[in-house]
């Protein structure tokens, strides 16, 4: 079967309309326009990822930044919880985690740029969504433009900018752009009057943006002083059922920006009054696709590599060009002098969260681990870093057919062009769905026709046509671009498609990489890596792995792969896990482990050695805690997968397991 698209229609691109844009000392500029962003005034795409500075030790800040650098992010994003920084009325902190310029300051060194996300209101799954149990009971209107609150709005805004005083892009640092508040949906002059103060303070930055989505046309928003952000989740927690959700609209090619089931369980259902968001101003850009997604007690989804490298790869063919993902790396709650930190039904919210762990099952784990992927995003971060000035401008285009919601017998397919050349995008994944296999399917980008392939499996791939390679032209390959080494193009070979490259111009020296293989391959200070079944990173010019051991890699050097040894041999401290007969002390936070009633409690005893490499504990539960000394260090609800948790934090110390029996009270996957 031929599968063809709509036909090409070239859309007018509006040039400095918003009121954005900004020079560095060096003259170097950051600007937008309809369609996408531009560094220097050529189209770029960022690879944007959240990391809760407050929520990681500041002693292993630049490692994590490092990792998440090799992993193709080029920005991240973080929220600043006004929790954790004025728990207490007046008593400010921004020492020890929670400071956010030593944070900052550490992207220069590592080479990142940085979006602040000052709130007031963050949510992040923070108690109160960000705000401190103080500023609850004052007698005003919060979210309001209300003169009480915007009053204190301004002070918390003056004590962020206190601390990162000199390091806007306009005086040569690394924040690029500022998020004003978060999921607001129905006031634009509120969203102004916060960017006014914002400003007024000292938040000069090139780029300024808000959430975009709510459950009808889009958030009302400031026009062209905003650019507004979206995201796509495979799967939604916060859903207040325990039954499994209809087939997400994010696998599907279908150019939609606004996805209305993000913050359903707080944002109100309102009907149309006439507003919609003018799409046409702004580029397509996502601040939340789910690098992963974190449990509530009542829904514990199992998240697989594809259900995120598809969503991406999806948004991609759709337009997007600002590539940002919610969590990246994952963190741990801290506690407070007064209270935990996690969002809690007992506060008025509709979900409870773990009271420490923010691991979100993201990319980089809570305690930076790497999950499968890290690897599978950055085959697109790598693409979009090399070739994002090309592609960026290209406009998405619908496919001649429109596959429903229930359909898993049809070609999922986009195109994204300039009207000459592009790539051709396929989806043929759908969480907890199998996709039927689909032979011969010929595809014709209308100038240009693609041989035979056979859509097998669970894969997602781009396929390009008419590809410049310097003064040579690509007609088409059946294999997924990568990135270029000076005259050198990296391709992956997609499963069950043969390679084949077909030239209308000239030549190229092309390098294919096996799938598997390209998951491990990394940009590193310009220099093609693969590791050796090992995520590579770089660090102070030393080349590491993420895990543990001796490994090899491959380095390119021009010309061809040359292997390297990396690593040195791994240590694991021993982990001992005994039962425990009577209780040794009443827990601390027991009405985590009896959410919903009273529970039984089963209690281990854990020995470790050591502190090297990971407690790897199975067990069956609602909920475990452990506590080192007494004091909480880790929590987990169970979801069916082995709880990891680092020998360091456990080592020297008197440590003690308890689990709660686990009932049929949540939805699962396992």
């Amino acid at each position: 079967m031929i599968y063809k698209f709509k036909e090409f229609k070239d859309e007018p691109l509006l040039i400095n309309h918003l009121n954005m844009g900004g020079k560095n000392p060096k003259g170097e500029e950051i600007n937008v326009t309809s369609r996408y962003f531009t560094r220097n005034g050529k189209p770029w795409i960022g690879v944007m990822g959240e990391f809760h500075f407050s929520r990681y030790s500041r002693e292993n800040w630049h490692r994590e930044l490092a990792k998440m650098k090799a992993g193709g992010i080029t920005i991240v994003s973080t929220y600043l919880f006004w929790i954790y920084h004025e728990e207490i009325e007046g008593k400010m902190d921004f020492g020890g985690d929670n400071d956010i310029r030593a944070f900052i300051e550490e992207f220069k060194d590592v080479g990142l740029d940085v979006v602040i996300r000052i709130g007031p209101w963050a949510h992040g799954e923070c108690r109160n969504g960000g705000f401190p149990d103080w500023l609850l009971k004052k007698d005003y209107k919060l979210r309001d433009n209300n003169e009480e609150y915007l009053a204190v709005v301004k002070k918390w805004y003056q004590s962020i900018y206190n601390e990162v005083k000199g390091l806007f892009y306009k005086d040569g640092g690394n924040i690029i752009a500022v998020q004003i508040e978060n999921e607001f949906v129905d006031n634009a002059e509120h969203l102004a009057k916060l960017k006014e103060i914002a400003v007024e303070c000292g938040f000069i930055a090139p780029i300024y943006t808000v959430t975009g989505w709510n459950s009808a046309s889009g958030a009302k928003i400031p026009v062209d002083e905003v650019v507004p952000v979206f995201g796509g989740y495979c799967e939604a927690p916060w859903e207040n059922h325990m039954n499994r959700l209809s087939p997400s609209p994010h696998y599907f090619f279908n150019r939609m920006r606004n996805d209305s089931a993000i913050g359903t369980d707080l944002i109100a259902k309102t009907q149309s009054d006439g507003w919609q968001l003018p799409y046409e101003r702004y580029p397509f850009a996502t601040c939340e696709l789910g690098g992963g997604i974190e449990v509530t007690h009542h829904r514990r989804p199992i998240i697989k590599p594809m259900d995120i490298y598809a969503v991406s790869l999806v948004k991609l063919g759709d337009g997007n060009n600002l590539v940002g993902y919610y969590m990246y790396h994952g963190g741990t709650n801290k506690i407070g002098e007064l209270s935990t930190f996690n969002e809690t039904k007992a506060t008025g919210y509709p979900n409870d969260y773990p009271i420490l762990s923010y691991d979100f099952q993201a990319p980089l784990s809570e305690y930076g681990e790497v999950r499968e992927q890290y690897g599978l995003l950055n085959m697109l971060h790598m693409f979009v870093n090399d070739f994002g000035e090309e592609f960026a401008p290209m406009i998405a285009v619908d496919s001649g057919n429109t596959v429903a919601a229930d359909d898993t017998n049809s070609l999922r397919y986009g195109m994204r062009t300039n009207g000459k050349s592009g790539f051709v995008f396929v989806n043929h994944y759908q969480r907890l769905t199998e996709l039927a296999d689909i032979e011969n399917a010929v595809i014709s980008a209308g100038n240009v026709e693609f041989p035979p392939i056979d859509v097998k499996g669970e894969v997602s791939f781009f396929m390009p046509f008419n590809m410049k390679m310097g003064d040579s032209v690509l007609e088409y390959a059946t294999a997924q671009p990568l990135c270029k080494y000076d005259d050198t193009y990296f391709f992956a070979e997609i499963p069950n498609i043969k390679a084949e490259y077909k030239f209308s111009k000239g030549s190229a020296n092309i390098v294919t990489v096996p799938f598997e293989n390209a998951k491990y391959m990394r940009k590193l200070n310009g220099t093609v890596y693969i590791g050796g079944g090992c995520n590579l990173y770089e660090e102070n010019g030393q080349i590491h792995s993420v895990e543990d051991g001796e490994y090899i890699c491959q380095k390119w050097n021009g010309s061809e792969f040359e292997t390297l040894k990396i690593g040195q041999s791994a240590k694991q401290s021993n982990v001992e896990i005994t039962g425990v007969e009577n209780a040794p002390f009443e827990p601390k936070y027991k009405e985590e482990l009896c959410i919903g009633g009273e529970r039984k409690l089963t209690w281990k005893k854990i020995n470790v050695d050591g502190r090297y490499g990971f407690a790897k504990i199975d067990y069956v539960g609602d909920v475990a805690q452990i506590y080192a000394d007494g004091e909480l260090v880790a929590d987990d609800y169970y979801y069916g997968k082995t709880w990891r948790v680092p020998c360091k934090l456990l080592y020297g110390k008197e440590c003690y397991m308890v689990i709660s029996e686990m009932k049929d009270d949540f939805y699962k996957e396992f």
